[in-house]
């Protein structure tokens, strides 16, 4: 019962300290509104090519363009972790009696609803656009956006307390980032790339997470990608946050 507590406790305080700045959250939407408006008409073009999903291109650009931001705005957050850490919040905390997997979920789960806010606005944006998603494959496409969002921020904390400076943090982020988003088919359709790159992205589990999503817009909800997608974050997020967790119990034994 205290773990649920030290969470809400330390939920609250980061809730609070973000809304009261919100320009990074507000900042963050710049790109992927640029993206819907000047690279998903693009796709239109190319809707009758053979193995296009169906949908049309709004409804297939816009859940990559959501997970490609539950992707890159989770995996800065350990920017500020790093801040805290030179600030000696985490001394502080060290000699407390808190939860520290309340220390990790806490600080996901805020990073979570920050960018579910995020996701509505460009939801919203989208629509104007011509977007006609399946009401309900949203609503359960949002349950893997969180899941997308809770296993990139944990990983990112593991990252960024290991590392514990913002140099080597941001050498890391630089090489990861890329092939991780080219492999996702964020941008376009797996299904249009040349036999390496599918093979390749197999092992990317942010492309089950981009192909569920799809999936669900659609109102596939049935779809064997939906399922695969689902078991597949679930996995990745359990084995962040245990990753997150234990560096926390280590760091502040």
């Amino acid at each position: 019962m205290h773990v649920l507590l030290h969470t809400w406790l330390l939920f609250k305080h980061n809730f609070i300290v973000t809304v009261r700045n919100p320009v990074y959250v507000i900042l963050a939407l710049f790109q992927p509104i640029c993206q819907l408006i000047l690279f998903a008409p693009l796709l239109e073009s190319i809707e009758s090519a053979p193995n296009f999903p169906p949908g049309g291109a709004y409804t297939v650009f816009t859940p990559g363009l959501l997970v490609m931001m539950g992707i890159t705005g989770a995996l800065f957050v350990g920017f500020g972790f790093i801040s805290d850490m030179r600030a000696g919040v985490m001394e502080r905390l060290q000699v407390t009696p808190v939860s520290r997997f309340a220390l990790v979920l806490s600080r996901s789960l805020c990073d979570m609803t920050m960018f579910l806010a995020q996701a509505a606005a460009l939801m919203v944006v989208a629509w104007q656009f011509g977007m006609r998603p399946h009401p309900l494959g949203v609503l359960v496409a949002v349950l893997l956006f969180m899941m997308v969002s809770l296993f990139t921020s944990s990983v990112s904390y593991a990252t960024a307390f290991a590392t514990a400076d913002e140099n080597t943090f941001s050498s890391i982020l630089n090489f990861l980032i890329m092939p991780i988003l080219m492999l996702s088919g964020i941008t376009l359709p797996l299904a249009l790339a040349p036999l390496w790159i599918r093979n390749a992205a197999r092992f990317n589990p942010f492309s089950y997470a981009v192909d569920a999503s799809r999936a669900l817009f659609i109102g596939n909800l049935t779809d064997t990608s939906v399922m695969l997608g689902f078991v597949v974050m679930a996995l990745m997020t359990v084995v962040g946050m245990y990753w997150a967790f234990s560096s926390f119990r280590r760091g502040l034994a």
